[in-house]
């Protein structure tokens, strides 16, 4: 299997949550519904997802831009390793992507769409009871701060009066984490979190995640 599956991202998504949020997301694992959360399967639930362009064209050039590198700084190894994968539009390697990760890549909606099919599921039970809940989105095309508020609000309004909702919403854009507070009352003190995720750190995020698909 690829190492570029669906689980890559959701392993991408957990090892950015841990390095950039902290400690309270170390003890996280993959699972499926939702696809990040706590062993004992009631203190943290994080359902992944993406929004973005449905091609596979624009699923390869994030790709490419989640490894940290440039063309000029790819070495040998990275270049095959991209290769291999089957992704390589970042980086002018002149591959498409595999089918399984076309098939992943192509259930990609506008982020409108994919947060009320996402806030649906939530507060109809399909993702389950957690006492901390969020919605992580990779997002390729950078966003506004008026998309960013547009987000929440869009959420906040569609699980206003339901029980199961979610607590938090992280908009993934490759060089920054905005993590928006769903709480009405703000009783942590903010509403949008931004986050860098400078070149390095993406090298990082990237290898790590792939490491752990090998393992």
């Amino acid at each position: 299997m690829s190492a570029f599956n669906t689980c890559f991202f959701e392993r991408y998504a957990l090892e950015t949550l841990k390095r950039c949020l902290g400690r309270e997301y170390y003890g996280l694992v993959n699972r499926d519904r939702p696809d990040l959360q706590s062993p004992d399967g009631k203190t943290w639930g994080i359902e992944v997802t993406r929004a973005m362009e449905e091609s596979k064209k624009a699923a390869g050039e994030m790709i490419a831009d989640m490894t940290g590198l440039t063309d000029m700084e790819a070495d040998r190894g990275d270049m095959e390793q991209l290769i291999s994968s089957g992704y390589g539009y970042g980086l002018n390697v002149g591959h498409s992507i595999g089918a399984n990760e076309s098939r992943y890549w192509s259930m990609a909606k506008p982020l409108k769409r994919i947060l009320e099919s996402k806030v649906w599921k939530m507060t109809n039970g399909f993702y389950g009871n957690f006492d901390h809940t969020g919605l992580y989105v990779f997002c390729k095309d950078a966003l506004s701060s008026a998309d960013i508020e547009g987000a929440w609000r869009k959420v906040m309004e569609l699980q206003r009066y339901h029980d199961l909702r979610y607590g938090l919403l992280y908009l993934s854009e490759v060089s920054i984490l905005h993590v928006c507070n769903l709480n009405e009352d703000l009783s942590d003190g903010y509403r949008v979190a931004d986050i860098q995720i400078p070149p390095e750190l993406r090298r990082k995020l990237y290898q790590s995640a792939f490491r752990k698909e090998k393992q």
